[in-house]
């Protein structure tokens, strides 16, 4: 915890912010699996080992998973879509949803017990931490016999944070350039602007967002720019696009063969923060930023108080746009490319696929063949549509040539293991059939504008103890230096030794763990 002893311009928010601020550090033990039994099926592929059995579906076998809940919490045990999946592949499957904030708890206490469900999700961090202590079914020599899983599952991501020839797990998809930069169409007209191309003149255009009324009530409370701050340690999505205007990485960026941070860019990082503090002392920035939580600044452009906005593609013409027209319904948005900066240099939010779903190395083969079959199905054109849409009759109808939802959509919300579990590769994994195709469309043409801005996480799938135990109280020491320098609480040559604590107290080690496991991967 930063202790201030002086706080004098922006009392408030540094107050407010600092007492926010906690250990994000997580440790928890290693021990080894849980126990099972069963047999081998088949549906839409080739089962890996069927030995003799006339019907590999004749067993039942019991399967359990783990995944973690969001907004909303999980299923129920009785769900028509796990009724259905135990129909087609003669399973009895059980899935515990463990609320997100408590999820890497829960993993640690597994880990501790030896009670590891036959399959379950976990983040990059705990796969690297884990992936040597013979915990996960290495499935490289089962999928060739599962032809969904290659043929719908990205190379790349299936290699990411393993071992060169094996695959311990498969990955959890997030649309790698999802994030969309998006500006008020209608606030523009109205104040006679142009969409902004750069820094400068994003700038000006979020400080006529912030000083001339563009929602014309009269009042003085628009705002011209906003993001968040994630678990006191970085900033948001909507801070990206000027970040990576200036320079700085996506988590790691490769400068002369080996890897370098942001948190040690130090002249980019004074550039950003010198246009974020004038931004903030001009009264054109959020003063709420600090406070933020992770969607707020999506909240804020929907309740019509800020013009920018920065959101997966697939929400924009679902939620955002709509929840906005509630308030004003003429609003409406145009995508910005991401601005640029003073080299020339504009990126977006890249987010690399490193979420993992792993399988229990010590179940029986049997039922590690069943569950192969699972994932298998769920890729397949059958199961893709029931783990997206639901049962139909159940969740939707078809009339003629279109599709209609039906009120057990919205209540069972058949869609939760493809969300939060697992999926295709498709960055339209959310679009739905009964979707009007004109928004299909828009959404399409988004995601193909923000390909072109991909800023890589050269860092993704690589591991550094120090960082899984310190990083998190690294980082937040060094967030807490930079907001006092956003809001003038310090200069901003204050980074130069604000960076230097971070490399002293564990940083240097961080980087050197990270070059040492880049590398071995070349």
């Amino acid at each position: 915890m930063l202790i201030v002893q002086h706080i004098s311009k922006g009392d408030t928010v540094m107050r407010r912010w600092l007492k926010l601020s906690v250990a994000m550090a997580l440790t928890a033990s290693m021990a080894a699996g849980c126990s099972g039994g069963g047999t081998q099926p088949q549906a839409g592929s080739k089962p890996a080992d069927s030995g003799k059995e006339a019907d590999p579906l004749s067993e039942k076998i019991g399967i359990t998973i783990m995944a973690p809940a969001y907004e909303g919490g999980g299923w129920p045990d009785k769900h028509p879509v796990i009724d259905e999946l135990n129909k087609k592949l003669n399973i009895d499957l059980k899935i515990q949803w463990v609320p997100s904030d408590n999820y890497n708890e829960k993993m640690g206490v597994m880990a501790a017990s030896n009670s590891f469900p036959d399959v379950f999700r976990l983040d990059i961090n705990d796969f690297l931490k884990w992936r040597d202590k013979g915990v996960f079914l290495d499935v490289k020599p089962l999928l060739s016999s599962y032809p969904n899983l290659t043929k719908y599952l990205s190379q790349e991501a299936l290699e990411i944070g393993n071992p060169k020839g094996k695959i311990f797990a498969l990955p959890n998809y997030t649309p790698e350039t999802r994030e969309t930069l998006l500006i008020r169409k209608d606030w523009l007209e109205k104040l006679n602007l142009k969409p902004p191309t750069t820094l400068d003149e994003l700038y000006n255009v979020a400080k006529a967002f912030a000083k001339n009324d563009p929602d014309g009530n009269g009042k003085d409370d628009t705002i011209g720019y906003t993001f968040a701050i994630s678990n006191n340690r970085s900033f948001s999505r909507s801070a990206d696009p000027i970040r990576f205007a200036f320079g700085l990485a996506n988590e790691w960026k490769d400068s002369g063969g080996s890897l370098i941070p942001w948190q040690t860019q130090t002249k980019e990082l004074k550039d950003f923060l010198s246009y974020l503090h004038k931004m903030y002392a001009e009264g054109i920035l959020d003063k709420d930023f600090a406070l933020n939580k992770g969607q707020d600044p999506d909240f804020k452009f929907e309740a019509n108080k800020v013009g920018f906005v920065d959101v997966p593609a697939t929400n924009i013409y679902s939620s955002g746009l709509p929840n906005l027209k509630k308030i004003v319904p003429n609003a409406d948005v145009i995508q910005l490319a991401p601005p640029k900066g003073p080299t020339g240099l504009q990126g977006n939010t890249t987010y690399a696929v490193t979420n993992k779903v792993v399988i229990n190395a010590k179940i029986d083969k049997k039922k590690q063949d069943r569950i192969m079959m699972l994932m298998d199905y769920m890729l397949s054109d059958e199961g893709n549509k029931l783990i997206k849409f639901g049962v139909e009759g159940t969740h939707y109808k078809k009339n003629g040539d279109k599709y209609e939802k039906l009120d057990a959509q919205d209540k069972d919300r058949p869609f939760l293991i493809s969300y939060w579990l697992f999926r295709r590769f498709d960055p339209l994994t959310t679009i739905k059939l009964w979707d009007d195709q004109e928004m299909v469309k828009k959404v399409t043409a988004l995601f193909d504008e923000n390909k072109k801005y991909a800023v890589v996480n050269k860092g993704a799938g690589l591991y550094s103890e120090t960082f899984a135990k310190s990083g998190a109280s690294l980082d937040q020491k060094l967030m807490g230096e930079m907001v006092k320098v956003i809001i003038g609480e310090q200069p901003v040559d204050a980074i130069d030794k604000a960076v230097e604590d971070w490399k002293k107290g564990g940083g240097d080690k961080i980087i050197a763990e990270i070059n040492e496991q880049y590398k071995n991967s070349k």
